[in-house]
């Protein structure tokens, strides 16, 4: 406790305005060890949350819970914490969820090695989930049409506003964007790799 306590006067030496939360602890369950460290924290902020993130990999996946507590007992007599489950929501970055995506592609390597993909890849990669999720979708609608799917009012307004929001614009107008975007990465991609063979090149010098 006592190095959690330096830790935090000098973490706020460095950032004033961060406060603490909660804490965190791996593993896939509450434990004995819980209870004491959640009151230590509940000295440093009010009603702290407590979140556990399975490391085990229980059920074959990486579940994240949180809780926060609350007394329990009868007053004037022993008194004890109950942790009371809350509702965890994911949000993360596009820059993460591609690191994310690059680690989940081990399962599926046999020496759970797996390179980084290039820029252009990347774009084949995207290109190929979008044309699978719409022909998903051309599959939904022809299917609610034909009567082999009931029709789902929440669905259906998703992808109306889905479709709203996509900009009205001619095939034409969008192929010469679309190529436009394609010769600056591609310029982008040539930059980079001639700036690394220089360097290279140089390093190569240097050592002669």
């Amino acid at each position: 406790m006592e190095f959690a306590k330096n830790m935090y006067e000098l973490h706020k030496k460095v950032s004033p305005s961060e406060v603490i939360l909660g804490w965190y602890a791996t593993g896939h369950d509450i434990t004995e060890h819980s209870v004491l460290i959640h009151e230590y924290y509940s000295r440093e902020a009010h009603n702290p949350i407590h979140l556990t993130v399975d490391t085990s990999l229980q059920n074959s996946r990486m579940s994240i819970k949180a809780y926060v507590s609350a007394p329990m007992g009868v007053p004037g007599k022993t008194m004890g914490v109950m942790f009371t489950p809350l509702t965890v929501k994911y949000v993360y970055y596009d820059t993460e969820r591609i690191g994310v995506d690059l680690i989940m592609k081990t399962c599926f390597s046999p020496n759970r090695v797996i390179g980084l993909s290039s820029d252009l890849q990347q774009v084949g990669s995207a290109s190929a989930r979008i044309q699978d999720t719409l022909t998903m979708v051309l599959q939904y609608a022809e299917d609610v049409l034909s009567g082999k799917v009931a029709a789902d009012n929440t669905v259906g307004r998703f992808l109306m506003d889905l479709i709203n929001q996509v900009p009205k614009i001619s095939p034409e107008d969008f192929e010469t964007m679309l190529n436009s975007n394609i010769n600056d990465l591609l310029m982008v991609t040539y930059l980079a790799n001639l700036t690394q063979s220089q360097i290279a090149l140089n390093e190569k010098l240097l050592s002669l």
